[in-house]
């Protein structure tokens, strides 16, 4: 594949998705018959020798409109101040963001108690982000004016071994739908 940003890559029917062998741009792509040479601009060469030519074909794709994800961690956590009683019934969102000393807990709320919950937000829960936020409450309880500050792992899937870590130390796993929270229905699928 020769794509348009000069770059050259070769991929297997079994492997599309990772190439067996690529040339990052910018690149020289010189033809004779039967070889292809690409030259990058550390001056590294790729011959390909064609064998035979099953198809030849070119698509113009047009401007490049940029990858937009959607469903990403920072909408996840956009979706969960909009609405902190999914964690329970009177939270409130204290601020989203909080900084503490080794980087921002994605959410510091208040229960219907009025004590504070560090809620850390991730697409998919695992034990990484439960020892993230373990860090994050160890500091945040040694702040008399958070003190106690309880924590919520929160995450659209949440694997077991994470639920098991989170669950010893006293932190509460809340799994969240993406689309309930945007407020779209899917029909489910039913099979007959």
């Amino acid at each position: 594949m020769v794509k348009a940003d000069g770059s050259v890559s070769i991929h297997a029917d079994d492997r599309a998705y990772k190439p067996l062998n690529w040339m990052s741009p910018p690149c020289r792509l010189s033809e004779s018959p039967g070889v292809w040479r690409v030259v990058n601009k550390a001056g590294e060469e790729l011959r390909i020798t064609l064998e035979e030519i099953f198809q030849d074909t070119s698509y113009e794709l047009g401007i490049d409109p940029g990858l937009q994800k959607d469903g990403v961690e920072a909408h996840l956590q956009e979706l969960l101040a909009a609405a902190p009683q999914t964690f329970g019934d009177g939270f409130t969102l204290v601020r989203r963001e909080y900084m503490t000393a080794i980087g921002p807990v994605d959410l510091l709320c208040r229960d219907s108690a009025g004590a504070h919950v560090a809620v850390e937000v991730k697409r998919r829960g695992e034990i990484d982000g439960v020892e993230q936020l373990t860090r994050y409450l160890e500091l945040m309880n040694r702040d008399p004016l958070l003190a106690p500050v309880a924590g919520i792992f929160a995450a659209q899937e949440i694997k077991p071994q994470a639920r098991v870590l989170a669950e010893d130390r006293g932190i509460r796993c809340v799994v969240v739908n993406y689309d309930t929270l945007r407020g779209i229905e899917r029909d489910e699928l039913t099979l007959f």
